[in-house]
């Protein structure tokens, strides 16, 4: 009955931010570089730091980690307003990050491993704003996300903040996964789901020992690094926008769906999430299997990519 309330309340905020959103002109204008080609409001993805404060006055979540997420989202919904220079964004996602690190008691592992953690959860948090590009697919995408994390017994002590915010992404969702978005989810909602997701994906596997557990987020992963890396051989800068990721080719020079494409990639992430948690359940998911199976991942990601950019050519020249 609690989350139905919350979810009914989140919806509400929701609504509340619409009107204030559509007073003060918080607006998303599309460009060239855009997926989409009306106006559209921005930062309905306040939701998610919202569900976070919620869920810590609840007594589901600690301080630090709820300060981390108000910080990202508070600095990254002034950016949505008004963009802001690198250092401030920065600067608050390395704060946020540090805090992260003192709840999940970090501090106290082998000194080498802090760097590598924290520039993993910095690249984690901007490809997941790089990939907010169309309908749904974040908020679906986390909705996986937030699904398999609650499918593991060793979560079981955080299925309160994770309903929470499992019922924070359907009340955006009802907005946002539609052929023409109400809102979206703007870089407050991108960004304070990627920390979130990060914080709870490194929890993971510090609780479970298994690194495997990594694959959680493949999909989008992979095609964030990859596009990163191709964009860097073409000498392109890789801070500003674009849309040269696989979801985008699929639904701007294509034409799928928004929808269509956004639930492919969920769907996809989920099934590979099964797989992963049944290799645990029968004791195969050793690191050998898990490296094997990302490169599986890669060469299909590119032979997809490939084909596709193939048909775009085509297309060009008919």
């Amino acid at each position: 009955m609690t989350y139905i309330l919350l979810l009914i309340l989140f919806i509400g905020i929701e609504l509340i931010y619409f009107k204030i959103a559509d007073h003060y002109n918080i607006i998303d204008k599309p460009n060239n570089r855009s997926s989409h080609t009306s106006i559209t409001l921005r930062g309905g993805g306040i939701i998610f730091p919202i569900a976070i404060l919620s869920a810590s006055l609840l007594g589901y979540v600690s301080w630090a980690v709820t300060v981390a997420v108000i910080l990202v989202a508070v600095v990254s919904f002034i950016d949505d307003i008004k963009p802001l220079s690198q250092l401030p964004r920065f600067a608050s996602h390395a704060i946020a990050i540090t805090l992260v690190f003192y709840d999940l008691n970090l501090f106290s592992q082998t000194i080498w491993l802090l760097p590598i953690v924290f520039i993993l959860l910095i690249g984690w948090v901007n490809a997941f704003n790089f990939m907010d590009g169309i309908n749904g697919i974040t908020v679906l995408y986390a909705f996986v996300a937030i699904f398999t994390f609650s499918f593991l017994d060793i979560n079981k002590g955080s299925l309160p903040l994770l309903t929470t915010m499992g019922m924070s992404c359907c009340a955006f969702g009802i907005f946002n996964v539609r052929k023409k978005a109400k809102t979206f989810a703007g870089d407050v909602g991108s960004i304070s789901m990627a920390l979130f997701l990060g914080y709870f994906m490194i929890k993971t596997i510090l609780v479970s020992g298994q690194i495997g557990y990594l694959l959680f987020l493949s999909v989008y992963g992979i095609d964030a690094v990859i596009t990163i890396f191709i964009r860097i051989k073409k000498k392109e800068n890789i801070l500003e926008p674009h849309r040269s990721h696989l979801y985008q080719y699929l639904a701007n020079e294509l034409g799928y769906s928004h929808i269509v494409v956004s639930l492919l990639y969920s769907g996809i992430q989920l099934f590979i999430n099964a797989v992963l948690i049944y290799l645990e359940r029968i004791g195969e998911l050793s690191l050998p299997i898990v490296f094997s199976f990302l490169l599986f991942q890669i060469m299909v990601y590119l032979w997809i990519r490939n084909r596709v950019l193939q048909n775009i050519n085509l297309e060009k020249i008919a």
